[in-house]
């Protein structure tokens, strides 16, 4: 947002929500009556007062046109970003300008935005002076050390899985949780954090229902793969050797040349567990005809800082991760704040999309989906399992089980109509998950997490 003028949509708004109970509770705020002194001005700020259970209203203040990304502070004590009243005033001043009618903004507000710029403006400065050399020689030490743990850690899994399988499946279901849980610490202990990560879905799989055991063991043979690859790494081809070292946890740094486009975000959402929140962030550029991944991390419980709208582009720079096939960037600078930009990715067939899986799964074979586009697809069901049938070919796709438990199921249904759509998603061996949509001919994405 540039001018102020340009005003984003509910969509796009609700899309920077961290989870489904703070897109609700955001909604319920979207209204003229808990709000005071609400106002938006042409760099790019909007602020208001939220009446809340005290005395003292909540300050709330959105910096949307900084080039860094979208910025919100709010006096309450959520640790969620954006919070409640930050997604309220943003609908707010998305659905009625005469509810935030543009003026200057009060000094609290322009003292944060200020000052928000000024540090992010420190930074890049910083960052581009670089800093000084480590040692090369302990740095190589400290990597073989690590090396060191990682190996006896798989070794010990490798013969932790054997005594599983010679024992027989159903002990997994009898030992419980706790089996799995103190692998999984003794991997971290190793350093070896993917291995603990695929340690812990191990024990969740028992307790899923009917065919637990089918599953249980084709994820006991993908950690063996894991780990003999790991233990073999170096008969491996160079881009497989890398993605085994980040599947095992190795840290990395993006090592690619800076990639300069306009990416549209396609989609946005966040998976979490009792010690991580995952943000991913699905890109497009436009002129690299390339689809990458933005991760951010919130720990103990604290949503990701990192929110990008739904359906706008930002013009900036990326760099990707090492890997073959390795969709992960980090994004750079930011040469202007996220705007809206007739985008779409082309879109592939179904089976296109299946066969383009099955040539991922060459450069990782851990891989559980990959992101596509289809072209022309119509949601159907199949008996009672929804899929994504071709408009022009005699194929389809099933949803996922986790995607046809989502509300976003029913919009892109709506949006259908059971005419053809576009839509955007992540595909693999569990099936197509759906994350946004077009419409035929002209139109907006429709956000669907």
């Amino acid at each position: 947002m540039t001018q102020q003028g340009v005003r984003w949509s509910a969509d796009q708004v609700l899309a920077l929500a961290p989870d489904a109970a703070s897109r609700k509770a955001g909604s319920k705020l979207a209204t003229a009556g808990p709000w005071s002194e609400a106002g938006s001005s042409g760099e790019g700020t909007v602020w208001g007062l939220c009446k809340g259970s005290g005395s003292t209203p909540y300050r709330t203040v959105v910096d949307i046109a900084d080039a860094s990304g979208p910025a919100y502070k709010c006096s309450c004590p959520s640790r969620k970003f954006p919070c409640k009243h930050a997604l309220g005033l943003l609908l707010l001043w998305a659905g009625d300008e005469g509810a935030v009618p543009p003026g200057a903004a009060p000094e609290w507000a322009e003292q944060w935005r200020e000052g928000r710029r000024r540090r992010a403006a420190e930074k890049r400065t910083a960052d581009d002076s670089g800093s000084p050399p480590g040692d090369p020689e302990a740095a190589r030490r400290r990597a073989e050390r690590r090396a060191e743990r990682i190996t006896a850690g798989a070794t010990e899994l490798e013969q932790r899985l054997a005594d599983l399988l010679r024992g027989g499946l159903a002990g997994a279901e009898q030992a419980g949780y706790g089996l799995w849980e103190e692998t999984a610490a003794r991997m971290v202990d190793a350093q070896a954090p993917g291995l603990a990560a695929r340690v812990r879905e191990l024990g969740t799989i028992p307790p899923s229902g009917p065919g637990w055991p089918v599953r249980l063991l084709e994820e006991c043979a993908l950690l063996h793969l894991l780990d003999q690859g790991w233990l073999h790494r170096e008969r491996l081809p160079a881009g497989l050797a890398t993605s085994v070292g980040a599947r095992v946890g190795l840290p990395a740094s993006p090592d690619g040349p800076p990639v300069r486009d306009r990416w549209l975000v396609l989609a946005q959402y966040d998976t979490a567990d009792s010690r991580l929140t995952t943000r991913r962030i699905w890109l497009y550029g436009a002129d690299s005809d390339r689809t990458a991944l933005l991760l951010s991390y919130g720990a103990g419980g604290r949503a990701p800082e990192l929110a990008l709208p739904v359906g706008l582009a930002l013009d900036a720079e990326v760099s990707a991760y090492p890997g073959a096939g390795q969709p992960r960037v980090a994004l750079g600078e930011q040469f202007a704040p996220p705007a809206p930009a007739d985008i779409r990715p082309p879109g592939v067939t179904t089976a296109e999309a299946a066969a383009r899986y099955g040539e991922a799964l060459r450069d990782d074979p851990w891989l559980d989906s990959v992101p596509v586009t289809l072209d022309r697809v119509v949601p159907a069901l199949d008996g009672d399992a929804w899929q994504l049938a071709d408009a022009d070919e005699d194929t389809a796709v099933p949803l996922t089980p986790a995607a046809r438990a989502r509300p976003g199921l029913w919009r892109l249904v709506a949006l259908s109509g059971g005419a053809p759509v576009k839509v955007f998603g992540e595909f693999g061996h569990r099936g197509f998950a759906p994350l946004a949509a077009w419409p035929e001919g002209a139109g907006e994405a429709v956000p669907l997490c």
